[in-house]
């Protein structure tokens, strides 16, 4: 009797995939979170993969202040991303509004729009400081597959069971014609 091979298994903390989202910013945080992606700084390294689609995408990486203009569509950004999800605010005034944070049009932070799980500070902030910040996403992301909240069913790896060799067929009998 052949015995089967052992079941393959996706494992629950696969690479995170990073989408980026700028909401109004002057470019600086852009930059620098170009540079992780330079060999120089190698976020990949750490299995992270820079997307341009959210429907992809496991981390939403912010940068800029919220206006009224672009409110709408943050949260549209963020809606189309499938559960569990995590989102980073990158830079002074993703997290606060930093100096833009008294104008007439600004909300403020992200966190005034959809919820925010890291915050990386700094205008902008160092790629060391955005690399430590995806890192830190990644483990909160891998936390919320293995513990959901708010009576979401855990998300459990994907289980390939080959399926059994199928039975060897009895010869077949010949109709006796009388």
């Amino acid at each position: 009797m052949a015995t089967l091979p052992a079941p393959l298994s996706i494992p629950p903390d696969r690479s995170p995939w990073v989408v980026h989202f700028n909401c109004n910013s002057c470019n600086g945080c852009d930059i620098e979170f170009l540079a992780c992606l330079t060999p120089l700084y190698d976020v990949e390294r750490f299995g992270i993969l820079h997307i341009g689609n959210p429907k992809h995408a496991d981390v939403l990486v912010v940068t800029g202040s919220v206006n009224h203009r672009n409110a709408r569509v943050l949260r549209n950004v963020y809606d189309q991303m499938p559960s569990p999800k995590v989102v980073v605010a990158l830079g002074v005034c993703a997290s606060t509004g930093g100096i833009f944070r008294e104008c007439y049009n600004v909300l403020g932070g992200v966190h005034t729009v959809v919820p925010v799980d890291v915050y990386v500070p700094g205008c902008p902030p160092k790629p060391e400081a955005m690399i430590d910040g995806i890192v830190q996403a990644a483990q909160i992301l891998r936390d919320k597959r293995a513990h959901p909240r708010d009576g979401q069913a855990a998300i459990t790896p994907i289980t390939l069971v080959p399926q059994p060799a199928p039975a060897a067929a009895a010869p077949a009998q010949e109709a006796v014609h009388a």
